[in-house]
């Protein structure tokens, strides 16, 4: 079963770090762009980073400087450095691809992970 997996999400304190990873899984030859979007409680889905598969990042406003993106395309990972975070950073996070070929199947378009929850509360 092809499927993008995060892991790293939970509370921290204003200022402070986590770090997200998502991995894909289920037999992959090879991902896209990858990237992170985030939704926060009564909020639309929002764009936080992506990164493309010769590593070209783009950002939004909000977290640049704050957040970095990095990806290890041999093993089909990409992760989400988040520093100095704040409360209006609390939101479930999403890992993305908008393609993806698994081994000796068709490609698929648009795959989302199921989310983890970054809570910034003191």
């Amino acid at each position: 079963q092809v499927q993008l997996v995060e892991s790293g999400g939970g509370l921290v304190q204003p200022g402070g770090s986590l770090r997200l990873s998502c991995a894909a899984s289920g037999g992959i030859f090879s991902i896209n762009a990858m990237g992170w979007y985030r939704q926060a409680p009564g909020k639309k889905r929002e764009l936080v980073a992506t990164i493309t598969s010769s590593g070209s990042t783009n950002y939004a406003d909000s977290v640049k400087g704050r957040f970095t993106i990095s990806r290890e395309n041999a093993n089909f990972m990409v992760h989400l450095q988040m520093n100095n975070l704040k409360p209006e950073d609390t939101a479930v996070y999403y890992c993305h691809t908008d393609s993806l070929v698994p081994i000796l199947k068709d490609r698929y378009l648009e795959v989302w992970g199921q989310g983890t929850l970054v809570t910034v509360s003191s």
